[in-house]
């Protein structure tokens, strides 16, 4: 008995579908696909929730201090003039931050292994390229998922049958976090 499923692809298209499934799962909360794709990603999604939800109070939290830019009432750079150049002019500032223990870091680092980079893109036309911005998804799955799963004992996902697909009569699956 195999211990995954081919899914009709070499190993590296493969492992690209896996991961852009997994990073289209944790980003929207559900996707549809077929039974068997959803039989592969929900063991890779699994796998990272839990390791998200074992590692997600494990940090200590760190005052450091910055050197920030002075910003005008428009939002610009305040600017002064030294021996004829303009310099920014910049403020010390004390900020708290989540300083990660090893054992996060490395959870961390084996979770961007996986997931693709996210960009959320406005709806409106209007300014689309300028306002996207680009979406941590490593610490979504740290702040937001994992804490709905603490007291859970795996099971993080869902499959949801929905019928066969017009095309090829593939049976068509809603997988979705619990």
């Amino acid at each position: 008995m195999a211990k995954y499923r081919k899914l009709g692809r070499t190993s590296s298209q493969r492992k690209a579908l896996i991961r852009n499934q997994v990073t289209a799962l944790l980003n929207h909360g559900k996707i549809v696909t077929t039974e068997s794709k959803a039989k592969e990603i929900r063991k890779v999604a699994e796998g990272l929730i839990a390791m998200a939800v074992k590692e997600k109070d494990n940090f200590e939290e760190v005052t450091v201090k910055a050197k920030v830019a002075r910003k005008d009432k428009d939002g610009k750079r305040v600017k002064e003039v030294v021996d004829g150049k303009k310099v920014t002019v910049y403020d010390e500032v004390e900020k708290k931050i989540k300083k990660d223990m090893p054992s996060r870091l490395h959870a961390r680092r084996e979770m961007l292994k996986i997931l693709y980079p996210v960009k959320e893109v406005p709806a409106a036309p209007a300014g689309r390229k300028k306002n996207t911005k680009e979406v941590d998804l490593v610490a979504k799955m740290f702040d937001e998922i994992a804490p709905k799963y603490v007291g859970r004992n795996g099971g993080y996902t869902r499959i949801v049958k929905i019928g066969q697909r017009k095309g090829d009569a593939a049976m068509e699956v809603l997988l979705e976090l619990v």
